[in-house]
Protein backbone atom coordinates (compact mmCIF):
# COMPACT_ATOMS: atom_id res chain seq x y z
CA UNK A 1 0.00 0.00 0.00
CA UNK A 2 1.22 3.32 -0.34
CA UNK A 3 2.63 5.55 2.42
CA UNK A 4 2.50 9.08 3.27
CA UNK A 5 5.42 11.18 1.77
CA UNK A 6 6.08 14.76 2.05
CA UNK A 7 6.97 17.50 -0.72
CA UNK A 8 6.56 16.15 -4.35
CA UNK A 9 7.81 12.56 -3.40
CA UNK A 10 5.71 9.44 -4.36
CA UNK A 11 5.78 6.30 -2.73
CA UNK A 12 8.05 3.40 -4.37
CA UNK A 13 5.68 0.74 -5.11
CA UNK A 14 6.31 -2.60 -4.21
CA UNK A 15 9.05 -4.47 -6.29
CA UNK A 16 6.88 -7.32 -8.69
CA UNK A 17 10.26 -9.73 -7.83
CA UNK A 18 10.58 -9.21 -4.08
CA UNK A 19 6.84 -9.89 -3.60
CA UNK A 20 7.00 -13.12 -6.03
CA UNK A 21 10.13 -14.48 -3.62
CA UNK A 22 7.38 -13.84 -0.47
CA UNK A 23 6.05 -16.21 1.77
CA UNK A 24 2.61 -14.35 1.40
CA UNK A 25 2.68 -14.77 -2.37
CA UNK A 26 3.13 -18.44 -1.31
CA UNK A 27 0.03 -18.41 0.98
CA UNK A 28 -1.66 -16.63 -1.72
CA UNK A 29 -1.06 -19.54 -4.46
CA UNK A 30 -2.05 -21.72 -2.42
CA UNK A 31 -5.33 -20.11 -1.34
CA UNK A 32 -6.10 -19.92 -5.33
CA UNK A 33 -5.22 -23.53 -5.69
CA UNK A 34 -8.30 -23.92 -3.09
CA UNK A 35 -10.50 -21.45 -3.69
CA UNK A 36 -10.74 -23.10 -7.43
CA UNK A 37 -11.60 -26.87 -6.47
CA UNK A 38 -15.02 -25.58 -5.13
CA UNK A 39 -15.87 -22.27 -7.46
CA UNK A 40 -14.92 -24.87 -10.29
CA UNK A 41 -17.43 -27.17 -9.09
CA UNK A 42 -19.74 -24.33 -8.03
CA UNK A 43 -19.36 -23.12 -12.03
CA UNK A 44 -20.23 -26.70 -13.52
CA UNK A 45 -23.36 -27.25 -11.18
CA UNK A 46 -24.76 -24.25 -12.41
CA UNK A 47 -24.12 -25.33 -16.13
CA UNK A 48 -25.38 -28.61 -15.72
CA UNK A 49 -28.42 -27.08 -13.93
CA UNK A 50 -28.78 -24.84 -17.82
CA UNK A 51 -28.45 -27.84 -19.56
CA UNK A 52 -30.78 -29.84 -17.50
CA UNK A 53 -33.59 -27.06 -17.62
CA UNK A 54 -33.04 -25.87 -20.99
CA UNK A 55 -34.35 -29.35 -22.89
CA UNK A 56 -36.85 -29.52 -19.83
CA UNK A 57 -38.92 -26.84 -20.36
CA UNK A 58 -38.48 -26.73 -24.76
CA UNK A 59 -39.04 -30.21 -25.33
CA UNK A 60 -40.60 -32.35 -22.01
CA UNK A 61 -42.72 -30.09 -20.83
CA UNK A 62 -44.80 -30.12 -24.27
CA UNK A 63 -44.83 -33.93 -24.91
CA UNK A 64 -45.67 -34.32 -21.14
CA UNK A 65 -49.22 -31.94 -22.30
CA UNK A 66 -49.77 -34.16 -25.07
CA UNK A 67 -47.97 -32.27 -28.07
CA UNK A 68 -46.36 -34.16 -30.75
CA UNK A 69 -43.07 -32.48 -30.13
CA UNK A 70 -42.48 -28.70 -29.54
CA UNK A 71 -45.39 -26.28 -31.10
CA UNK A 72 -44.65 -23.30 -33.24
CA UNK A 73 -45.42 -21.19 -30.85
CA UNK A 74 -43.88 -22.37 -27.35
CA UNK A 75 -41.55 -19.76 -27.40
CA UNK A 76 -43.63 -17.10 -27.04
CA UNK A 77 -44.93 -18.07 -23.57
CA UNK A 78 -41.60 -19.36 -22.04
CA UNK A 79 -39.74 -16.47 -23.40
CA UNK A 80 -43.00 -13.96 -21.60
CA UNK A 81 -41.98 -16.15 -18.71
CA UNK A 82 -38.14 -15.95 -18.72
CA UNK A 83 -38.46 -11.86 -19.20
CA UNK A 84 -40.81 -11.58 -15.87
CA UNK A 85 -38.05 -13.49 -14.13
CA UNK A 86 -35.35 -11.33 -15.17
CA UNK A 87 -37.21 -7.53 -15.00
CA UNK A 88 -38.38 -9.04 -11.60
CA UNK A 89 -34.75 -9.88 -10.39
CA UNK A 90 -32.93 -6.64 -12.03
CA UNK A 91 -35.94 -4.22 -10.81
CA UNK A 92 -35.97 -5.86 -6.86
CA UNK A 93 -32.68 -7.50 -5.89
CA UNK A 94 -29.54 -5.83 -4.59
CA UNK A 95 -27.06 -5.73 -7.76
CA UNK A 96 -29.35 -5.43 -10.60
CA UNK A 97 -28.66 -8.84 -11.78
CA UNK A 98 -25.50 -8.20 -12.62
CA UNK A 99 -23.19 -7.01 -15.49
CA UNK A 100 -25.31 -5.02 -17.70
CA UNK A 101 -24.43 -6.70 -21.58
CA UNK A 102 -24.62 -3.90 -23.80
CA UNK A 103 -21.11 -2.70 -22.57
CA UNK A 104 -19.50 -5.08 -24.17
CA UNK A 105 -17.54 -7.60 -22.40
CA UNK A 106 -15.70 -6.20 -18.98
CA UNK A 107 -14.01 -7.82 -15.93
CA UNK A 108 -16.02 -5.41 -13.60
CA UNK A 109 -15.18 -5.88 -9.96
CA UNK A 110 -16.58 -8.51 -7.65
CA UNK A 111 -20.06 -8.67 -7.15
CA UNK A 112 -20.90 -8.58 -3.12
CA UNK A 113 -22.32 -11.68 -1.45
CA UNK A 114 -25.60 -9.79 -1.58
CA UNK A 115 -25.47 -9.52 -5.00
CA UNK A 116 -24.97 -12.98 -6.03
CA UNK A 117 -28.44 -14.33 -5.52
CA UNK A 118 -29.78 -11.53 -8.11
CA UNK A 119 -27.15 -12.90 -10.34
CA UNK A 120 -27.59 -16.43 -10.44
CA UNK A 121 -31.71 -15.86 -10.70
CA UNK A 122 -31.18 -13.33 -13.83
CA UNK A 123 -29.00 -15.00 -15.62
CA UNK A 124 -30.52 -18.56 -15.14
CA UNK A 125 -33.59 -17.35 -16.05
CA UNK A 126 -31.89 -15.71 -19.18
CA UNK A 127 -30.07 -18.86 -19.97
CA UNK A 128 -33.24 -21.03 -19.43
CA UNK A 129 -35.71 -19.45 -21.13
CA UNK A 130 -33.52 -19.20 -24.50
CA UNK A 131 -33.23 -15.24 -24.51
CA UNK A 132 -29.88 -14.74 -26.82
CA UNK A 133 -27.19 -14.44 -24.40
CA UNK A 134 -23.98 -16.33 -23.11
CA UNK A 135 -23.08 -18.02 -19.77
CA UNK A 136 -19.57 -16.43 -19.52
CA UNK A 137 -20.25 -13.15 -17.59
CA UNK A 138 -22.79 -14.58 -14.87
CA UNK A 139 -19.97 -16.92 -14.48
CA UNK A 140 -17.28 -14.77 -14.01
CA UNK A 141 -19.20 -12.68 -11.68
CA UNK A 142 -20.38 -15.43 -9.39
CA UNK A 143 -16.98 -17.26 -9.49
CA UNK A 144 -15.38 -13.93 -8.25
CA UNK A 145 -18.21 -13.60 -5.75
CA UNK A 146 -17.51 -16.85 -4.32
CA UNK A 147 -14.33 -16.38 -4.31
CA UNK A 148 -13.90 -13.10 -2.36
CA UNK A 149 -16.62 -14.26 0.14
CA UNK A 150 -14.29 -17.20 0.70
CA UNK A 151 -11.67 -15.16 1.64
CA UNK A 152 -13.77 -12.74 3.93
CA UNK A 153 -15.02 -16.50 5.80
CA UNK A 154 -11.55 -17.12 6.37
CA UNK A 155 -10.63 -13.89 7.47
CA UNK A 156 -11.93 -10.86 8.85
CA UNK A 157 -10.98 -7.41 6.84
CA UNK A 158 -8.75 -9.08 4.43
CA UNK A 159 -6.40 -6.40 2.36
CA UNK A 160 -8.04 -5.20 -0.64
CA UNK A 161 -5.47 -6.33 -2.53
CA UNK A 162 -5.68 -9.70 -1.81
CA UNK A 163 -9.06 -10.24 -1.85
CA UNK A 164 -9.32 -9.00 -5.96
CA UNK A 165 -6.32 -11.02 -6.85
CA UNK A 166 -8.45 -14.11 -5.30
CA UNK A 167 -11.29 -12.59 -6.62
CA UNK A 168 -10.01 -12.89 -10.25
CA UNK A 169 -8.67 -16.10 -9.46
CA UNK A 170 -12.34 -17.51 -8.85
CA UNK A 171 -13.43 -16.03 -12.09
CA UNK A 172 -10.33 -17.90 -14.00
CA UNK A 173 -11.36 -20.96 -12.31
CA UNK A 174 -15.43 -20.32 -13.16
CA UNK A 175 -14.69 -19.91 -17.11
CA UNK A 176 -11.63 -21.99 -17.01
CA UNK A 177 -12.80 -24.76 -19.33
CA UNK A 178 -16.14 -23.13 -20.59
CA UNK A 179 -14.21 -21.59 -23.92
CA UNK A 180 -12.55 -24.86 -24.82
CA UNK A 181 -9.23 -24.09 -23.40
CA UNK A 182 -7.81 -22.53 -19.80
CA UNK A 183 -5.04 -20.71 -21.26
CA UNK A 184 -8.05 -18.84 -23.74
CA UNK A 185 -10.05 -17.74 -20.32
CA UNK A 186 -6.60 -16.26 -18.92
CA UNK A 187 -6.32 -14.21 -22.14
CA UNK A 188 -9.94 -13.03 -21.80
CA UNK A 189 -9.64 -11.70 -18.21
CA UNK A 190 -5.74 -10.40 -18.65
CA UNK A 191 -7.51 -8.57 -22.10
CA UNK A 192 -10.86 -7.72 -20.93
CA UNK A 193 -9.61 -5.88 -17.30
CA UNK A 194 -6.61 -4.24 -18.77
CA UNK A 195 -4.10 -5.59 -16.77
CA UNK A 196 -0.55 -5.17 -17.84
CA UNK A 197 2.79 -3.93 -16.69
CA UNK A 198 5.59 -5.77 -14.00
CA UNK A 199 2.21 -6.89 -11.80
CA UNK A 200 0.65 -8.56 -14.13
CA UNK A 201 2.44 -11.73 -13.53
CA UNK A 202 1.49 -11.59 -10.13
CA UNK A 203 -2.15 -11.51 -10.89
CA UNK A 204 -2.08 -13.94 -13.79
CA UNK A 205 -0.16 -16.85 -11.54
CA UNK A 206 -2.84 -17.27 -9.29
CA UNK A 207 -5.38 -17.43 -11.75
CA UNK A 208 -3.34 -19.93 -13.77
CA UNK A 209 -3.26 -22.21 -11.23
CA UNK A 210 -6.96 -21.85 -10.37
CA UNK A 211 -7.75 -21.91 -13.67
CA UNK A 212 -5.66 -25.45 -14.44
CA UNK A 213 -7.45 -27.02 -11.22
CA UNK A 214 -10.75 -25.78 -12.92
CA UNK A 215 -10.23 -27.44 -15.87
CA UNK A 216 -9.07 -30.48 -13.83
CA UNK A 217 -12.78 -29.95 -12.09
CA UNK A 218 -15.16 -29.63 -14.84
CA UNK A 219 -12.98 -32.65 -16.48
CA UNK A 220 -13.31 -34.72 -13.17
CA UNK A 221 -17.06 -34.20 -12.80
CA UNK A 222 -18.18 -34.42 -16.70
CA UNK A 223 -16.40 -37.81 -16.46
CA UNK A 224 -18.11 -38.72 -13.07
CA UNK A 225 -21.14 -37.20 -13.85
CA UNK A 226 -21.57 -38.48 -17.78
CA UNK A 227 -22.93 -34.27 -18.47
CA UNK A 228 -19.84 -34.13 -20.66
CA UNK A 229 -17.60 -30.24 -19.98
CA UNK A 230 -20.12 -27.87 -21.69
CA UNK A 231 -16.57 -26.58 -23.16
CA UNK A 232 -16.90 -25.06 -26.71
CA UNK A 233 -15.50 -27.43 -29.32
CA UNK A 234 -16.09 -28.44 -32.95
CA UNK A 235 -15.56 -32.06 -33.94
CA UNK A 236 -15.82 -32.32 -37.87
CA UNK A 237 -13.98 -29.42 -39.16
CA UNK A 238 -13.34 -29.47 -43.13
CA UNK A 239 -9.75 -29.45 -44.40
CA UNK A 240 -8.29 -25.42 -44.44
CA UNK A 241 -6.31 -25.03 -47.57
CA UNK A 242 -3.87 -22.58 -48.11
CA UNK A 243 -4.76 -18.61 -47.94
CA UNK A 244 -5.40 -17.49 -51.37
CA UNK A 245 -4.66 -13.42 -52.65
CA UNK A 246 -8.39 -13.79 -53.12
CA UNK A 247 -9.00 -15.05 -49.37
CA UNK A 248 -7.20 -12.00 -48.10
CA UNK A 249 -9.44 -9.34 -50.40
CA UNK A 250 -11.99 -11.06 -48.40
CA UNK A 251 -10.74 -10.68 -44.99
CA UNK A 252 -10.95 -7.05 -45.67
CA UNK A 253 -14.55 -7.47 -46.69
CA UNK A 254 -16.00 -9.94 -43.67
CA UNK A 255 -13.54 -7.33 -41.12
CA UNK A 256 -15.51 -4.17 -42.72
CA UNK A 257 -18.90 -6.07 -42.67
CA UNK A 258 -19.06 -7.86 -39.21
CA UNK A 259 -17.89 -3.91 -38.51
CA UNK A 260 -21.01 -2.63 -39.72
CA UNK A 261 -23.12 -5.50 -38.33
CA UNK A 262 -21.65 -4.92 -34.78
CA UNK A 263 -21.78 -1.23 -34.51
CA UNK A 264 -25.59 -1.78 -35.82
CA UNK A 265 -25.96 -4.73 -33.07
CA UNK A 266 -25.07 -2.39 -29.97
CA UNK A 267 -26.36 1.26 -31.29
CA UNK A 268 -29.39 -0.66 -31.32
CA UNK A 269 -29.24 -2.28 -28.28
CA UNK A 270 -28.50 0.53 -26.01
CA UNK A 271 -31.59 2.33 -27.68
CA UNK A 272 -33.74 -0.39 -26.42
CA UNK A 273 -31.69 -0.32 -22.76
CA UNK A 274 -33.66 3.33 -22.63
CA UNK A 275 -36.79 2.15 -22.98
CA UNK A 276 -36.26 -1.24 -21.05
CA UNK A 277 -34.76 0.93 -17.89
CA UNK A 278 -38.28 3.08 -17.75
CA UNK A 279 -40.13 0.25 -17.58
CA UNK A 280 -38.28 -2.78 -16.36
CA UNK A 281 -40.61 -5.53 -16.17
CA UNK A 282 -43.33 -5.18 -19.12
CA UNK A 283 -40.26 -4.12 -21.51
CA UNK A 284 -38.01 -7.23 -20.45
CA UNK A 285 -41.30 -9.22 -21.43
CA UNK A 286 -42.09 -7.70 -24.45
CA UNK A 287 -38.07 -8.16 -25.38
CA UNK A 288 -38.87 -11.94 -24.55
CA UNK A 289 -41.65 -11.94 -26.72
CA UNK A 290 -39.57 -10.08 -29.73
CA UNK A 291 -36.91 -12.52 -28.87
CA UNK A 292 -39.34 -15.51 -29.64
CA UNK A 293 -41.02 -14.11 -32.36
CA UNK A 294 -37.72 -13.50 -34.60
CA UNK A 295 -37.34 -17.26 -33.37
CA UNK A 296 -40.31 -18.36 -34.80
CA UNK A 297 -40.65 -16.05 -38.11
CA UNK A 298 -37.50 -18.12 -38.94
CA UNK A 299 -38.76 -21.18 -38.23
CA UNK A 300 -41.20 -20.99 -40.40
CA UNK A 301 -39.91 -18.75 -43.37
CA UNK A 302 -36.74 -21.69 -43.58
CA UNK A 303 -38.22 -24.85 -42.54
CA UNK A 304 -35.00 -24.84 -40.05
CA UNK A 305 -35.03 -25.41 -36.21
CA UNK A 306 -36.01 -22.41 -34.49
CA UNK A 307 -33.27 -23.11 -31.98
CA UNK A 308 -30.79 -21.19 -34.62
CA UNK A 309 -31.78 -18.27 -33.14
CA UNK A 310 -32.63 -19.32 -29.86
CA UNK A 311 -30.03 -19.47 -27.35
CA UNK A 312 -26.60 -18.44 -27.20
CA UNK A 313 -25.40 -20.34 -29.87
CA UNK A 314 -22.49 -22.30 -28.23
CA UNK A 315 -23.94 -25.61 -29.13
CA UNK A 316 -25.73 -24.89 -31.97
CA UNK A 317 -21.98 -23.67 -33.87
CA UNK A 318 -20.64 -27.09 -34.35
CA UNK A 319 -24.16 -28.44 -36.25
CA UNK A 320 -23.88 -24.89 -38.18
CA UNK A 321 -20.45 -26.05 -39.97
CA UNK A 322 -21.00 -29.80 -40.07
CA UNK A 323 -24.72 -29.12 -42.15
CA UNK A 324 -23.15 -25.82 -43.51
CA UNK A 325 -24.01 -27.04 -47.40
CA UNK A 326 -28.30 -27.65 -45.81
CA UNK A 327 -28.38 -23.85 -45.99
CA UNK A 328 -29.06 -21.87 -48.67
CA UNK A 329 -27.87 -18.08 -49.25
CA UNK A 330 -31.31 -16.84 -48.68
CA UNK A 331 -31.78 -19.13 -45.26
CA UNK A 332 -28.16 -17.38 -44.04
CA UNK A 333 -29.39 -14.22 -45.03
CA UNK A 334 -32.00 -14.25 -42.93
CA UNK A 335 -30.52 -16.67 -40.04
CA UNK A 336 -28.18 -13.72 -39.77
CA UNK A 337 -31.09 -11.51 -39.79
CA UNK A 338 -32.68 -12.94 -36.93
CA UNK A 339 -30.56 -13.88 -34.37
CA UNK A 340 -28.80 -10.58 -35.08
CA UNK A 341 -32.19 -8.57 -34.02
CA UNK A 342 -32.95 -11.57 -31.00
CA UNK A 343 -29.38 -10.63 -30.04
CA UNK A 344 -29.90 -6.64 -29.60
CA UNK A 345 -33.71 -7.50 -27.76
CA UNK A 346 -31.33 -9.83 -25.53
CA UNK A 347 -28.33 -7.63 -24.62
CA UNK A 348 -31.15 -4.98 -23.89
CA UNK A 349 -33.17 -6.20 -21.11
CA UNK A 350 -31.73 -9.67 -20.21
CA UNK A 351 -28.45 -10.61 -18.13
CA UNK A 352 -25.75 -12.58 -20.20
CA UNK A 353 -22.55 -12.56 -21.76
CA UNK A 354 -21.68 -11.19 -25.41
CA UNK A 355 -19.80 -13.69 -26.71
CA UNK A 356 -20.81 -16.87 -28.08
CA UNK A 357 -24.36 -14.59 -29.71
CA UNK A 358 -21.01 -12.73 -31.77
CA UNK A 359 -19.39 -15.77 -32.14
CA UNK A 360 -22.40 -17.55 -33.48
CA UNK A 361 -23.72 -14.09 -35.89
CA UNK A 362 -20.27 -14.11 -37.29
CA UNK A 363 -19.97 -17.94 -38.37
CA UNK A 364 -23.42 -17.52 -40.09
CA UNK A 365 -22.17 -14.59 -41.87
CA UNK A 366 -18.86 -16.28 -43.10
CA UNK A 367 -20.39 -19.38 -43.80
CA UNK A 368 -23.06 -17.33 -46.05
CA UNK A 369 -19.72 -15.20 -47.28
CA UNK A 370 -17.96 -18.85 -48.56
CA UNK A 371 -21.03 -19.24 -50.98
CA UNK A 372 -19.09 -16.61 -52.92
CA UNK A 373 -15.96 -17.30 -55.33
CA UNK A 374 -12.69 -17.32 -54.01
CA UNK A 375 -13.31 -17.70 -50.19
CA UNK A 376 -13.46 -21.29 -48.73
CA UNK A 377 -15.74 -22.72 -45.92
CA UNK A 378 -13.05 -22.83 -43.07
CA UNK A 379 -11.49 -19.52 -43.95
CA UNK A 380 -15.04 -17.87 -44.25
CA UNK A 381 -16.43 -19.42 -40.86
CA UNK A 382 -13.41 -18.46 -38.94
CA UNK A 383 -13.08 -14.91 -40.16
CA UNK A 384 -16.70 -14.41 -39.63
CA UNK A 385 -16.20 -15.56 -35.90
CA UNK A 386 -13.06 -13.44 -35.12
CA UNK A 387 -13.77 -10.07 -36.94
CA UNK A 388 -17.44 -10.60 -35.61
CA UNK A 389 -16.38 -11.19 -31.73
CA UNK A 390 -13.73 -8.14 -32.62
CA UNK A 391 -16.74 -5.67 -33.16
CA UNK A 392 -19.19 -6.84 -29.94
CA UNK A 393 -16.21 -7.45 -27.25
CA UNK A 394 -13.45 -5.51 -28.54
CA UNK A 395 -10.74 -7.58 -27.38
CA UNK A 396 -8.45 -8.15 -30.67
CA UNK A 397 -6.28 -11.03 -29.32
CA UNK A 398 -9.12 -13.24 -27.49
CA UNK A 399 -11.14 -12.76 -31.11
CA UNK A 400 -8.00 -14.19 -33.14
CA UNK A 401 -7.61 -17.23 -30.53
CA UNK A 402 -11.46 -17.92 -30.14
CA UNK A 403 -11.93 -18.01 -34.03
CA UNK A 404 -8.57 -20.23 -34.30
CA UNK A 405 -7.93 -22.42 -31.27
CA UNK A 406 -11.92 -23.10 -32.08
CA UNK A 407 -11.03 -25.26 -35.29
CA UNK A 408 -8.27 -27.07 -34.00
CA UNK A 409 -5.19 -27.88 -35.84
CA UNK A 410 -6.53 -26.02 -39.17
CA UNK A 411 -6.71 -22.98 -37.24
CA UNK A 412 -2.69 -22.22 -38.37
CA UNK A 413 -3.82 -22.31 -41.39
CA UNK A 414 -6.36 -19.97 -41.51
CA UNK A 415 -4.56 -17.42 -39.04
CA UNK A 416 -3.26 -14.91 -41.11
CA UNK A 417 -6.93 -14.83 -42.68
CA UNK A 418 -8.61 -14.50 -39.26
CA UNK A 419 -5.85 -11.87 -38.20
CA UNK A 420 -6.40 -9.50 -40.75
CA UNK A 421 -10.34 -9.68 -40.37
CA UNK A 422 -10.41 -9.26 -37.12
CA UNK A 423 -7.54 -6.14 -37.36
CA UNK A 424 -9.94 -4.50 -39.93
CA UNK A 425 -13.26 -5.20 -37.61
CA UNK A 426 -11.08 -3.60 -34.48
CA UNK A 427 -10.14 -0.72 -36.60
CA UNK A 428 -13.53 -0.17 -38.31
CA UNK A 429 -15.47 -0.70 -35.48
CA UNK A 430 -13.65 2.25 -33.39
CA UNK A 431 -13.97 4.55 -36.38
CA UNK A 432 -17.58 3.87 -36.55
CA UNK A 433 -18.17 4.48 -33.27
CA UNK A 434 -18.74 7.68 -32.04
CA UNK A 435 -17.17 8.82 -28.76
CA UNK A 436 -18.79 9.51 -24.99
CA UNK A 437 -20.30 12.55 -24.66
CA UNK A 438 -19.18 13.92 -22.18
CA UNK A 439 -20.49 14.99 -18.56
CA UNK A 440 -22.81 17.97 -18.49
CA UNK A 441 -21.17 20.44 -16.51
CA UNK A 442 -17.09 19.00 -17.92
CA UNK A 443 -15.00 20.79 -18.99
CA UNK A 444 -14.13 20.04 -22.46
CA UNK A 445 -10.43 20.32 -21.96
CA UNK A 446 -10.75 18.30 -18.54
CA UNK A 447 -8.52 15.20 -18.63
CA UNK A 448 -6.29 17.01 -21.39
CA UNK A 449 -3.90 18.14 -19.10
CA UNK A 450 -4.28 21.85 -20.93
CA UNK A 451 -4.75 24.32 -18.16
CA UNK A 452 -7.98 26.57 -20.09
CA UNK A 453 -6.83 29.91 -18.86
CA UNK A 454 -2.85 29.02 -19.71
CA UNK A 455 -2.05 30.52 -23.29
CA UNK A 456 -0.56 28.16 -26.08
CA UNK A 457 2.37 26.53 -24.75
CA UNK A 458 1.66 26.66 -21.46
CA UNK A 459 0.69 23.92 -19.13
CA UNK A 460 -0.70 23.73 -15.06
Amino acid sequence: MPVATTGSEAASPPDPMTLLRSRSYLVLLLMAALIGVPVSAAAFGFLALVGEVQPLIYTDLPKSLGFEGTPTWWPLPLLAAGGLLVGLTVQYLPGHGGHEPTAGFKAAGVPTPVELPGVFFAALATLCFAAVLGPESPLLALGGGLAAGAVRMVKRDPPEQATAVLGAAGSFAAISSLLGSPLLGAFLLMEASGLGGPMLALVLVPGLLAAGIGALIFVGLGSWTGLGTYSLALHDVPKATTPTAAEFGWALVVGLSAALVGVGIRWLAVRLRTHVERRRVPTTVVMGLVVAGLAIAYAEGTDKAAGDVLYSGQDALDPLLTHSAAYSVGALLFLVLCKSLAYCASLSSFRGGPIFPAMFVGAAGGILFSHLPGLSLVAGFAMGIGAMSASMLRLPLVSVLLATLLIGSQGLTVMPLVIVAVVVSYVATAKLTPLPAPETGQDPKAGSGQDPKAGPGQRS
